[in-house]
């Protein structure tokens, strides 16, 4: 087990108002000297913030030791410290204090950090391992501030409590009977007694009295919730059925309206096409009647024809007999009329007849030509005509065969179109309704009537769907109600075994309490009041000699004549050495560890007789301990010097 540990050497490189200062120590009495803010507590500090890291925390106080020791004129923050266990190891830690874990090197300077405990809020626990004493230990035993014994006069009975707190529990901020009191009047105020009918207890339990009569009201309306869910739930299913039906339905009459568009388009495409045929017939009826009055028409023109060309012919002949009865006459006249004026009179008669006859036959014969053209032109327009019929004709049965192989191509992609959509429709409502047989009936009418009721049955659902939402509405604000009295009990049931938990707790640590207090008074009070009635014997050069905890009287304390006063008659440098003297052996009993002993302005209020004893005390009794002191004078040092008891004196 460790017996002994020694701090060797600080480098401070920068902490607080201390750069660059490098201490070493000697392996007993060491005195650091400083006049006031010379950085006596600073180092102090460095030393417990060295070894067990440095706290964000303010923990009660203005500022937390990172904020008050981090210098504000550099970004260095740092230092290291070298110790000693008993087995002689040595070990140098280097903390950065900007970070959570420091570096520690063994004497062959290798790193030997991670073969240490690392807590998560605490770091690196490598000094604890070592020693077994945490921060709070190490604070509260080998260190003594000089907050703890530079006290007023009227201050005196803090520190004789802290004196009995110590001796009765080991902790000079724990007394017994207070920890009690604590107890008692926190189990009053935070759960109460029978009596007490307004703390949280009663209230809890009364309350939940109340709670559970309204919730026997309200657990009608939880059911009737259930009801009105279910119900929505089968109708809200009902409905999406119905949906999917009617989609279903629709799709089915989409197909069949497009299969009648389709149908219509074939339809007029067909009446288009007999249309044609009857617009054919027609044409060869008029080819008919054209053929039959061209007919008529001719024979009736060469008819004519040819009656002028008879009558030509006639008068022709006419023309032929007067002509030669003119001549005849004229020989006639010539031979024996012997007037030659009547001769050349009347054989002007043959030029004439003769010239009329050419005129006369030549207008029959134009006649006989204009007739014949007219009746070609009439012959050559009915066939135009008849042509015109039939090149229509030729059309109309062209397209008649286009229009036919359109309507067997949209009756067979009908067909197939249909005959597809509906297979996969079918496919995709296979499983989703039970309604097949309107796929093989393809009746719109009744797809429509479906439709129709269909859509009935949805408006039906909706209407009961709002029914229901009403009667939700009514029923959900009593059923929230009554969940939140569930909670509200549920956390109260909570709250009374905490309550119960808590009052078994209670009186639990009151019975160890008093059992620990109990041990503590026959086993190490009686320890502590030896080596305090010891220690202050020795300091006091036997003025006082015997130091006692009564119930009653608190801490009490013998005189050299035997007589017993109460501690709060002494004087405050006595009432100090007393504190001072049961830190000490606390330090001896409490901990096996040789741990040093580290005094801050320890002994403020000690006369010069009352230093010499304790720094002789301290010289002999714990010669095996390293001690520091920090102090502000020089008395220590005159004092040790005139004793001729060895130091080391460093001068800040």
């Amino acid at each position: 087990m460790i017996e002994f540990v020694k701090i060797q050497k600080l480098k401070i490189n920068a902490y607080g108002k201390i750069k660059d200062t490098q201490i070493d120590f000697d392996k007993h009495i060491n005195i650091i000297y400083g006049k006031n803010e010379s950085g006596k507590s600073t180092i102090m500090n460095f030393i417990t913030n060295a070894l067990y890291g440095i706290s964000k925390n303010k923990n009660g106080k203005e500022y937390s030791d990172f904020e008050k020791y981090k210098p504000w004129d550099t970004e260095e923050f740092s230092g290291k410290i070298e110790y000693a266990l008993d087995n002689h190891e040595t070990f140098e830690v280097f903390r950065d204090f900007k970070k959570k874990n420091p570096q520690i090197f063994n004497e062959k300077k290798e790193d030997i950090s991670k073969e240490f405990n690392i807590d998560k809020s605490k770091g690196n626990e490598f000094f604890y391992e070592q020693t077994k004493m945490d921060e709070k230990l190490f604070l509260s035993t080998i260190v003594v501030n000089q907050e703890e014994v530079k006290l007023e006069k009227s201050e005196q009975n803090i520190l004789i409590q802290k004196i009995a707190n110590l001796v009765g529990t080991g902790e000079d901020n724990v007394s017994y009977k207070r920890a009690i009191d604590r107890i008692n009047r926190r189990q009053l105020e935070e759960i109460g007694t029978e009596r007490s009918r307004e703390k949280p207890l009663n209230k809890l339990l009364r309350e939940n009295e109340t709670l559970e009569k309204e919730k026997q009201e309200l657990e009608k309306y939880k059911n009737s919730k259930y009801e009105i869910e279910e119900n929505k739930n089968d109708l809200l299913q009902k409905f999406s059925n119905l949906e999917t039906e009617e989609k279903y339905l629709n799709e089915i009459k989409k197909i069949i309206e497009e299969q009648n568009i389709e149908n219509e388009k074939i339809k007029i495409k067909e009446n288009i096409k007999n249309k044609n045929n009857e617009k054919i017939d027609l044409n060869k009826k008029e080819i008919l009647e054209i053929e039959n009055g061209n007919q008529k028409i001719l024979e009736k023109n060469n008819q004519k024809i040819n009656h002028l060309k008879n009558k030509k012919n006639k008068i022709k002949n006419t023309c032929i007999i007067v002509f030669l009865i003119l001549l005849f006459i004229n020989i006639f006249i010539w031979i024996f009329v012997k007037n030659n004026m009547f001769k050349y009179i009347f054989l002007l008669t043959l030029p004439i007849d003769l010239i009329f006859s050419i005129i006369y036959l030549k207008n029959k014969k134009n006649k006989i030509k204009i007739l014949e053209k007219e009746n070609k032109s009439e012959e050559e327009t009915i066939n135009n005509e008849k042509n015109n019929y039939l090149n229509e004709n030729k059309i109309i049965e062209k397209n008649n065969i286009e229009l036919e192989n359109e309507i067997n191509t949209l009756k067979n992609n009908l067909n197939i179109n249909l005959n597809t959509k509906l297979e996969k429709i079918k496919n995709d409502y296979l499983n989703k309704i039970k309604n097949e047989k309107i796929i093989e009936e393809n009746n719109l009418n009744k797809i429509n009537d479906e439709i129709e009721n269909t859509q009935k049955e949805l408006n039906e659902i909706k209407i009961k769907l709002h029914a229901l939402e009403l009667d939700k509405e009514n029923v959900e604000p009593k059923v929230d109600n009554l969940i939140k009295i569930e909670e509200k009990i549920v956390n109260n049931n909570e709250k009374i075994v905490n309550l119960k938990k808590l009052e078994k707790s209670m009186n639990l640590a009151k019975e160890l309490l008093e059992k620990a207090y109990e041990k503590m008074k026959n086993t190490v009070t009686p320890k502590f009041t030896e080596n305090l009635s010891k220690n202050i014997k020795e300091i006091t050069n036997g003025k006082y000699t015997n130091v006692m905890v009564q119930d009653d009287n608190g801490l009490v304390v013998e005189l050299e004549n035997g007589n017993y006063i109460q501690a709060n008659r002494l004087s405050v440098g006595t009432i100090d050495q007393l504190y001072l003297s049961l830190r000490l052996s606390m330090i001896e009993d409490l901990s096996k560890e040789k741990m040093p002993i580290i005094l801050d302005e320890a002994f403020a209020y000690y006369d010069t007789q009352r230093l010499e004893n304790i720094l002789k005390d301290l010289a002999n009794k714990y010669h095996d301990r390293q001690i520091l002191i920090f102090t502000c004078t020089e008395r220590e040092k005159d004092i040790l010097d005139t004793c001729n008891i060895k130091y080391n004196f460093i001068k800040l």
